[in-house]
């Protein structure tokens, strides 16, 4: 039996749209109608949204055809159940939804209310601030997919995380250590080594662009597994810094470098060396146990780093810090 609308049919909701490529501003604030929930859709009350580094590129205009304008970009939310047609789901439970086509392919979550596939979208039981919530969902997705699908940590590894002061860098740093691994990161300001040795890292390394031989210093052979968050800029580098038979997961590109120039994989990746990467869809979001690590995270096992929060009215200056890395930690919106 399909739900009721809770609302006039062309009540409207506060969005965040974009018709064209360019600089924070061109982020509009906008009235559009509700979505409404088809069979198999859910709609969702948008209580809070997490930003990312890709939706940032997409409004720079890097994603071309892929993501067509006008587009409400959001490839995450967390919130409440309004209307769910197939009953897949109880109106007001908590949900978080993230990836699956969401602010790409169909309208996402910067805006009041979203409307998601509901195979795209898992509860969370475990009570926590919004703005915790609306943190986690990708950034514990791709964490964890990384970790575990990529890389496939095993406890006692040793781990180095390239790029450790990024959300995801934090958050993979919490995930590895309560796994049982030992955990290295990089930063390349001093300053934030008190932030990664909080955030469960066992040693850091100041990166100066080349870390390879401070690695190998610490480590003979070099480490097991290495989570490439920076990018191309530095992939080269940390693949001289895993030994014979371990891995790099290239997941992560905040030097705002797509590609190498003149690869050569021979010359490139050293012998045993194994290179992989790290995407996630909508079938490695619903598959993430976000419900664990939240149980974790409200019993203080699991620190979750928030640089700063942010109202939806306020979405073109929180886009601006995102694009200048001045924010310390995942960027939150609050509707």
């Amino acid at each position: 039996m399909a739900s009721v609308l809770s609302w006039p049919k062309d009540q409207k909701m506060k969005a965040a749209v974009i018709y064209e490529a360019g600089g924070p501003e061109v982020l509009r604030l906008e009235q559009r109608k509700i979505p409404v929930a088809e069979q198999g859709q859910i709609l969702i009350r948008v209580r809070a949204f997490g930003l990312n580094r890709s939706e940032l590129f997409t409004r720079q205009g890097h994603s071309g055809n892929v993501v067509p304008f006008p587009r409400i970009l959001g490839i995450e939310a967390v919130g409440t159940v309004e209307e769910v047609p197939g009953n897949e789901f109880k109106k007001g439970d908590v949900v978080a939804t993230a990836m699956g086509g969401m602010g790409r392919a169909f309208d996402g979550g910067y805006a009041e209310f979203t409307c998601v596939p509901a195979s795209h979208a898992q509860v969370i039981k475990t009570e926590l601030p919004w703005e915790t919530l609306g943190a986690i969902p990708e950034m514990l997705q791709t964490a964890w997919g990384s970790l575990f699908k990529s890389l496939r940590l095993k406890a006692g590894e040793r781990l180095l995380i390239r790029g450790g002061t990024t959300s995801v860098g934090l958050a993979a740093a919490a995930i590895a250590k309560n796994h049982g691994a030992f955990v290295a990161a990089t930063t390349r300001n001093p300053n934030r080594e008190t932030l990664l040795h909080d955030s469960g890292v066992d040693h850091v390394f100041i990166d100066k662009g080349s870390i390879a031989e401070q690695v190998k210093e610490k480590f003979s052979e070099g480490v097991d597994k290495v989570l490439e968050l920076v990018g191309t800029t530095s992939l080269l580098d940390s693949l001289r810094c895993v030994k014979e038979g371990g891995s790099v997961c290239m997941t992560g590109m905040v030097g705002n470098k797509w590609s190498l120039d003149d690869f050569s994989p021979m010359g490139s990746i050293p012998t045993a060396v194994n290179l992989t990467t790290y995407a996630g869809g909508a079938e490695d979001f619903v598959a993430t146990p976000l419900e664990e690590m939240a149980q974790q995270i409200a019993a203080g096992k699991m620190r979750v780093q928030i640089g700063k929060v942010f109202r939806l009215d306020d979405i073109v200056e929180a886009h601006r810090t995102m694009e200048q890395n001045t924010a310390g930690g995942k960027i939150v919106i609050l509707p």
